[in-house]
C-alpha cells in the first residue's frame, strides 16, 4: 500500500493538512498522517493533491486530434494531458463524414480498452464525445457545414457502447423525435445541446425529449435576451442541465465566471475544447479538415471565425480560482472532476478522493502547475521525468 503524505487534500467539501490518502489501486482511506504504517510513502511537498481532472470535451493535443483516426495519435494525447492533471478523458470528434467518424471511433475503442490496462502511460479513456454532426448549419462555428446531418437514432445505438455524449440541435427536424427515441433506448447516454439556434421554447422542448447537458455555454448558441432567453436563458435556469465552460478569458469573458457559477453550482463543467494546437508553438494548424491559425490563446478559422482552444484544464481550474475570489478551492477543483464525472455517471469510480474510488490523483502547486499524475494507483507523469 501507498500513503500521501504532507500534502493539501482537496477532498469533496473540504481541503484538509495532515491526512494521509491510502491507496493502491483504488483509495483505500484518509487518515491522520501519524497513524501510517508500513507503507511507500509519497511526499506531496505541501502541494494541493487534487483528484484526477476529468476532461470530457477535448478535440486534440500535440498535433493530433481525435477525428484523425489514428490509434498513435490519440496515445500521444492521452500522454500529453496527464502532464496537465487531467486522468480521464472522452475524445471528442467533430462534424465529418460518418466515414471519417467510423474511423475515429475504432481508433478510440482500441486505446480505451488499452488505457484500462495496468501498462498504458496516458489517461484513460473513459468514452467518446461526438460533437455534431446533428447541429445547426447557422451555428456551425468552425465546424464543416457539408457533413451537417439531421440526428440519426441508428448511428448512436451502432456506437453506443463507446459513445458518451453527443451534441444535437434540438429545433432542426426531425431532432426532437430522434433525441425522444435515443432517451427512451439508451437513458444513460448524455444528450447536450449545442451549435443551436434554438429559442427558449425549443430548448425547453429538447430538455423534456431527453437532453441533459449543454456544449460550451454562450458559445455557438442563442444568446440570453431579455424577450427570449434563448439557449443560454435555458441552460443556466434549468437545474436538470449540466453546462459546459471554456474557462480560457477569451471564449467566455471572466466577468460571467462568477455569475454562471453561482447560478450552475455543482452543474458546472471546466471543459478545454481543445484542438491540435494545444501544446503546441503558435501557426496554422487544422481543425476538422479546414485551417486554423493560432496565437496566444486564440484559435481561428480564416475568416476570424472562433475555432476551439489551446486550453489545458489545471490552466481553466486556474482561471476560475482567479477570477473568482471567494470560490473555496474545493468548489473550483469539483468543477473539473466530480462535477463532469457526475454528468458522465462515471463518478461511482472517478472524480474525487474518496475510498473505493479509483486512485487517481494530481499534485499542484498554488498556480495549479502539475508535477505529478497518478491513474489508478500508477505514476503516469512526474515532473521529474522532463
Amino acid at each position: 500500500m501507498k500513503a500521501i503524505v504532507n500534502g493539501r487534500v482537496v477532498l469533496e467539501n473540504a481541503t484538509v493538512t495532515g491526512q494521509a490518502v491510502l491507496f493502491d489501486e483504488k483509495i483505500v482511506g484518509i487518515v491522520p498522517e501519524n497513524e501510517v504504517r508500513d507503507c511507500e510513502i509519497i511526499d506531496a511537498q505541501g502541494k494541493y493533491v487534487l483528484p484526477g481532472l476529468v476532461d470530457m470535451h477535448i478535440h486534440g493535443y500535440l498535433g493530433e486530434d481525435a477525428s484523425d483516426g489514428k490509434a498513435a495519435g490519440i496515445r500521444t494525447m492521452a500522454r500529453g494531458i496527464a502532464k496537465n492533471g487531467v486522468t480521464s478523458w472522452l475524445p471528442t470528434t467533430m462534424t465529418v463524414s460518418y466515414a471519417e467518424l467510423e474511423k475515429a471511433f475504432k481508433a478510440i475503442r482500441t486505446v480505451k480498452k488499452e488505457s484500462e490496462k495496468d501498462n498504458f502511460d496516458g489517461a484513460q479513456i473513459m468514452g467518446i464525445n461526438a460533437e455534431g454532426p446533428f447541429i445547426n448549419p447557422s451555428k456551425k462555428g468552425a465546424q464543416a457545414g457539408e457533413h451537417i446531418r439531421p440526428c440519426d437514432p441508428e448511428f448512436i445505438a451502432k456506437y453506443a457502447d463507446i459513445i458518451k455524449v453527443f451534441t444535437v440541435a434540438p429545433e432542426m427536424k426531425g431532432n426532437l423525435a430522434a433525441l425522444r427515441r435515443i432517451h427512451k433506448e439508451f437513458p444513460k447516454l448524455l444528450i447536450s445541446m449545442g451549435h443551436t439556434s434554438a429559442t427558449f421554447e425549443q430548448a425547453q422542448k429538447g430538455v423534456r425529449a431527453g437532453v441533459r447537458h449543454v456544449t460550451h455555454l454562450f458559445n455557438a448558441m442563442t444568446p440570453l435576451m431579455h424577450r427570449d432567453p434563448g439557449v443560454v436563458g435555458c441552460a443556466l435556469g434549468d437545474s436538470r442541465l449540466s453546462t459546459e465552460l471554456i474557462a480560457d478569458t477569451f471564449h467566455v469573458n471572466r466577468n460571467l465566471f462568477k455569475i454562471v457559477s453561482e447560478l450552475k453550482g455543482d452543474k458546472l463543467v471546466l471543459i478545454t475544447d481543445c484542438t491540435r494546437a494545444g501544446g503546441m508553438p503558435d501557426g496554422e494548424y487544422s481543425l476538422g479538415g479546414q485551417p486554423i491559425f493560432v496565437k496566444g490563446i486564440e484559435c481561428r478559422l480564416a475568416d476570424g471565425t472562433i475555432a476551439g482552444s489551446v486550453l489545458k484544464l489545471n490552466e481553466a481550474v486556474r482561471n476560475m480560482h482567479l477570477n473568482v475570489k471567494r470560490l473555496p478551492i474545493h468548489k473550483v477543483v469539483k468543477m473539473a472532476s466530480l462535477n463532469p464525472a457526475r454528468a458522465l455517471g462515471i463518478d461511482g469510480v472517478k472524480g474525487s478522493i474518496k475510498p473505493g474510488k479509483d486512485a487517481d490523483f494530481c499534485f499542484a502547486d498554488d498556480d495549479f502547475n502539475i508535477s505529478r499524475t497518478i491513474l489508478r494507483g500508477r505514476t503516469i507523469y512526474s515532473g521529474e521525468d522532463k
